[in-house]
């Protein structure tokens, strides 16, 4: 009996059993040669730390990925590995998301290891300072502070904030002959090294600034005063209001005498420019004639007469909707009484001060 046609072609396309076991061999040993070329690139991508060493500084931005900081180290030769590797390499280090963005000195041919321990370390401490300005001082009690908690002396702080380079248009104009009420009161932290009167003058000022753009001081020509004149008024409340609830009717009286053309009365400003600086006012020291005696002349003194903080800034913009005219401290809490008429506040001040 012959064979099967169908059978002899099957046979006829299948190769002979020592080709198969050869192609078998081949495949084998690709396999295996494979797995040991991936094994030591694996090593290599992990453990090498070759080639010349040349300084790298390497910068990771805000919202970098670890893919993108591996990707970067590998371009630029500080790692052997980037790609799969090297994203698998840093998930292992447990540390991917503890990089830090910033300015880093590398080197080439570092291991990736090495390389991100240097990326996920923390900063060394820098020695810092604090200085403290409360609410309402004025220029040389900044300077007593900064003398305090600074160690630079009071003399050579005054020296440089009055040296007129001190200006901050539209609100501390040029030629402005100091920048009384200008330095910010605020708890603020210095690094020690380098540190001076200039670096603390222009910090304080700079925060005027940032504190300014948060308020609505275009307000200010509808209320008919220029921005410095706002801040004279501002530094007025900063010296009459004890309680936060006085500053805008406070501010309210200020606005009310000065569109009436009256004095403002507010013994805060002749204290400023005291002729017997004992922080009282004597009967003579209120005929003083000073440009800050707002008993005798009407308007606005001058210059602001302190530092006022954001709450007596925002008062001068939003002054409360009042006819008040009249105003005393009145009650251990440090509350005012208000007054429309003079009668009304003689009764007040006979009521409040005895």
């Amino acid at each position: 009996m012959s064979a099967d046609p169908s059978l002899r072609r099957a046979e006829r396309g299948r190769p002979p059993r020592r080709l198969s076991l050869v192609l078998a061999l081949v495949l084998f040993l690709g396999v295996v040669g494979v797995g040991a070329w991936g094994a030591d690139y694996y090593r290599r991508c992990k453990d090498a730390a070759e080639g010349p060493r040349r300084p790298v500084t390497v910068n990771v931005i805000e919202g970098a990925t670890g893919e993108d900081v591996i990707q970067d180290l590998h371009a630029r030769g500080v790692i052997p590995c980037g790609g799969f590797v090297g994203n698998m390499l840093l998930r292992g280090t447990g540390k991917a998301d503890r990089i830090r963005t910033g300015s880093f000195e590398l080197t080439t041919g570092m291991t990736l290891e090495a390389a991100i321990a240097v990326l996920t370390a923390k900063p060394p401490k820098v020695p810092t300072v604090e200085l403290v300005i409360p609410e309402g001082l004025r220029l040389t009690q900044i300077a007593e502070k900064v003398q305090e908690d600074l160690k630079i002396p009071a003399k050579r702080f005054l020296k440089e904030v009055l040296s007129g380079r001190y200006v901050l248009p539209p609100y501390l104009p040029e030629k402005t002959a100091t920048p009384e009420g200008f330095l910010f009161p605020k708890s603020y932290e210095f690094v020690k090294k380098g540190l001076s009167a200039r670096v603390v003058g222009e910090k304080l000022l700079e925060q005027f600034r940032k504190e300014a753009e948060k308020l609505p001081f275009d307000r200010a020509k509808e209320l008919g005063v220029t921005p410095y004149e706002l801040v004279i008024i501002g530094s007025m409340i900063e010296e009459e209001a004890k309680v936060d609830r006085d500053r805008r009717l406070i501010a309210g009286v200020i606005y009310n005498r000065l569109k009436k053309g009256m004095a403002l009365g507010i013994d805060a400003t002749l204290l400023y420019d005291d002729p017997t600086p004992d922080g009282e006012l004597s009967t003579s020291d209120l005929a003083f004639n000073s440009p800050y005696n707002t008993r005798i002349n009407p308007g606005l003194p001058p210059t602001p007469i302190a530092s006022p903080g954001a709450k007596s800034l925002l008062a001068a913009l939003d002054p409360a909707h009042t006819k008040f005219l009249f105003y005393v401290l009145c009650g251990a809490d440090g509350h005012h009484k208000f007054a429309l008429t003079e009668a009304q506040h003689v009764r007040n001040v006979n009521e409040c001060l005895g």
